[in-house]
């Protein structure tokens, strides 16, 4: 019994001496960003190499064939591009945390707890590009200005490739009953003509209306598009949209 104590004992003050390890840092002076780090192209390759892995596995898992065949919801449907994005945070930590230790990891662990749970950004994907910003702040404060132009670069042409088809959500209401069916095959026509891919569609006979969820053509104006779909629909099926963008 004595030896069993003992044993517990001594694994609770292993514990405390690992984490006084953690948090205990030589005292030193304030970081200074380390300008000939852009001189430094195995780093900076190495990092790059980091941001486009972890965007790739991302991507694989945000993709995923069955994931899109279940496309229900706004929210839904935006949520690939939440994952790839926080795959990026993934990996501007692991690389600060690599340099300077696992204390930046916790203090990163917190910022984001903070910002998820006390910042009213409207959306996970907002929150996972203000992560981002605060990472380049992070990074810039702890003298690595050249990863932090980096990570800033990479996340602005990753932001431009996502959203360069946005998402919409259009309800089509209030269409002449019985004609449900014929209405979401006009609409749905007219969609893919205008170049949309549509990723949900989902009809509600005793309501009369029909939603579709889908990304806009790059090219165009969203604003053109509307106006399309109220117009160009035959006025036998045609309805009130109801749109939802991103």
């Amino acid at each position: 019994m004595t030896s069993t104590v003992a044993a517990s004992q001594g694994e609770f003050l292993g514990v405390l001496a690992a984490v006084s390890q953690l948090f205990d840092a030589t005292p030193g002076n304030p970081p200074v960003p380390s300008w000939r780090g852009f001189l430094d192209i195995a780093f900076l390759l190495s990092s790059l190499g980091s941001l486009l892995l972890a965007t790739g596995l991302g991507a694989l898992i945000a993709f995923h064939p069955t994931t899109l065949r279940t496309v229900d919801t706004f929210e839904e449907a935006e949520l690939p591009k939440v994952y790839i994005m926080y795959a990026v945070v993934g990996a501007v930590i692991g690389v600060t945390v690599l340099r300077y230790g696992m204390v930046v990891g916790v203090v990163v662990f917190g910022i984001g707890g903070l910002i998820r749970f006390r910042t009213d950004t409207g959306s996970t994907r907002d929150t996972g590009r203000l992560i981002v910003v605060t990472l380049v702040g992070l990074t810039t404060g702890l003298g690595l200005p050249h990863f932090a132009v980096l990570t800033a670069l990479f996340a602005f042409a990753l932001i431009y490739v996502l959203d360069s088809r946005p998402i919409c959500r259009v309800v089509i209401k209030e269409l002449p009953d019985g004609r449900v069916a014929e209405a979401a095959a006009a609409y749905r026509s007219l969609l893919k003509q205008e170049g949309c891919a549509i990723l949900s569609e989902r009809k509600a006979f005793t309501k009369q209306h029909v939603s579709f969820v889908f990304r806009a053509p790059r090219k165009g104006s969203l604003e053109n598009l509307q106006g399309r779909l109220a117009t160009r629909v035959a006025e036998e099926v045609r309805g009130e949209l109801d749109w939802e963008l991103e």
